[in-house]
């Protein structure tokens, strides 16, 4: 089992503390999801995300829930916290019907009724308890159609559309700062590199563990690409490219191939 590092358990004793000052006799368990739980946490770069439960829906209290989280961020620039409110029951469910449940997530509130199952997935296999019972028993089975549906329908509208968006808006991309280039290239490349994981592996991967499965399963054409999203991720400034341009332009290619492949080869078997 992953642990918790020593400064994201100090974010989580801040804000559990703030919970229970500000929501008294409300909070049932807080579960770990996301890279601390798939044991890739990197320091300045992943956020703590989070499941709280609770023995209310907290729709009514949205306001005391973002004070909390204001509070955190203001001592903490990093780690984010990112998270779902939910109860018990919504454990499992992919969808709410007329119900909603409270999110977190930079810097913001709002709400849905519909699930996705990665968040689940993660919590039945590898999720890690901060607060609750020690040995959960949770009473839902996720299956892997499941993370294939969800996935298949995540790199066909999202991300495809966010590629096409790219593609579209080039002109503005190459003007950008570096850091921000270096934001999409490190979001749409070991992004899509975790639907490409799920799809073949039918598993849930950390960013950084995607990107080093790509480096042993996809043509070395597209290596350099991938290894400077890694390099990103882990915050290392490795001259891979020798002008931005270049960059940009294989990352857009590199995301219209996966895409292309994806379907042909595992969306059909899906």
């Amino acid at each position: 089992m992953s642990e918790i590092p020593t400064l994201v358990q100090k974010v989580l004793d801040d804000y559990i503390a703030l919970v229970n000052d500000r929501l008294p006799n409300t909070l049932e368990a807080v579960y770990l999801q996301g890279s601390i739980a798939l044991g890739a946490y990197v320091e300045n770069s992943s956020d703590i995300d989070f499941i709280v439960i609770t023995n209310r829906r907290l729709l009514e209290a949205d306001a005391v829930v973002l004070t909390i989280h204001s509070k955190i961020a203001d001592q903490y620039e990093h780690p984010e916290l990112d998270g779902v409110y939910v109860v018990t029951g919504d454990i499992g469910r992919l969808n709410l019907d007329d119900d909603q449940y409270l999110i977190y997530n930079s810097g913001k509130l709002s709400y849905s009724s519909n699930f996705d199952p990665i968040i689940w997935w993660i919590l039945q296999t590898k999720g890690l308890k901060v607060v609750g019972a020690e040995q959960p028993v949770f009473d839902f089975d996720i299956h892997s159609k499941h993370l294939i549906s969800y996935v298949n329908e995540n790199m066909n509208s999202y991300w495809a559309q966010r590629v096409q968006k790219m593609e579209t808006s080039i002109t503005e991309l190459y003007k950008l700062p570096a850091e921000e280039i270096d934001y999409e290239i490190e979001w749409t490349v070991l992004g899509l590199l975790r639907q490409f994981y799920t799809l073949k592996e039918h598993d849930i991967i950390s960013k950084l563990g995607a990107g080093e499965y790509a480096l042993k399963h996809l043509p070395l054409e597209w290596h350099p690409i991938i290894k400077k999203a890694i390099n990103i991720r882990k915050g290392e400034k490795i001259n891979i490219f020798t002008t931005d341009k270049e960059r940009i332009d294989m990352t857009i290619r590199f995301s219209k191939y996966i895409i292309q492949y994806c379907n042909q080869v595992y969306t059909k078997k899906g």
